[in-house]
């Protein structure tokens, strides 16, 4: 049984709704466990417990909000402990371009710091760095997020096994 970590801040539930999504995704693939927690509920328990990890957050002002930062900068005592983990990012935004990128990208940077093995989202999807969303997720987001979710689940089971 491989569990998947899915962890966000969210203050308008735009980007709770895509972590529920990606959970469902995650479940799809047997073997899989999942744990949706916000940032600041998650523990040293939970991340170490974690196969995969699936962060994201708002864009603030470019980059991910303080308390999903806060998470890594908490957990940073488990780094060495980390490294055969997966990891994947997701971020949502008013504005259509807003800074979703460098906010993925602030993401998986703090991952590969960890040594963790990134992936974006899956071709199928766009392939990119990561899911990201403008305003509140349509059909068409959730089904990515979905997406995103089974293809964490899938390359842990595969790489773990």
């Amino acid at each position: 049984m491989r569990t998947i970590l899915v962890t966000y801040h969210s203050r308008t539930g735009r980007t709770r709704a895509l972590a529920e999504r990606i959970v469902e995704g995650a479940y799809s693939v047997e073997g899989t466990r999942c744990l949706l927690k916000p940032a600041g509920e998650v523990t040293e328990e939970d991340f170490l417990a974690a196969d995969g990890l699936v962060a994201g957050s708002p864009v603030y002002f470019g980059t991910m909000a303080a308390e999903l930062k806060s998470l890594f900068d908490r957990m940073i005592v488990l780094r060495k402990k980390i490294g055969l983990k997966v990891g994947a990012a997701f971020a949502t935004s008013n504005h259509p371009s807003g800074g979703k990128e460098t906010t993925l990208i602030s993401i998986l940077q703090a991952m590969l710091i960890y040594g963790m093995i990134v992936t974006g989202d899956p071709m199928d999807t766009g392939g990119h760095y990561g899911l990201a969303c403008s305003g509140a997720p349509d059909e068409d987001s959730l089904l990515c997020a979905e997406k995103l979710g089974r293809r964490v689940a899938f390359i842990a089971q595969n790489l773990i096994a």
